[in-house]
């Protein structure tokens, strides 16, 4: 699978911060984004999230950490995204 040492990421790519929920297979993590917004009718915030599928090519990620990702090409049929770097590592 030569084809995965070609990935690049474009400055305009879309970036978010989330936290690491499952790392169990390999160059793969699943990625929790949690946001707040407003209900349209009563005004009071919701929490919401949003789990990705992340490529990680080194599976330098662990359980817990905070990683940012970056959009990128279709990987496989989940995965689009790619983990850019290590924001925090968890706490043991």
């Amino acid at each position: 699978m030569s084809h995965l040492k070609e990935i690049t990421i474009p400055e305009t790519a879309s970036r978010k911060v989330g936290i690491v929920t499952s790392d169990a297979r390999d160059k793969s993590c699943k990625v929790e984004i949690q946001f707040s917004i407003k209900h349209p009718k009563y005004g009071k915030y919701i929490r919401r999230r949003t789990l990705i599928q992340a490529h990680d090519a080194n599976n330098e990620v662990k359980l817990g950490d905070k990683v940012e990702i970056a959009e990128c090409r279709p990987i496989s049929k989940t995965k689009s995204w790619v983990v850019t770097r290590v924001v925090e590592k968890a706490t043991a």
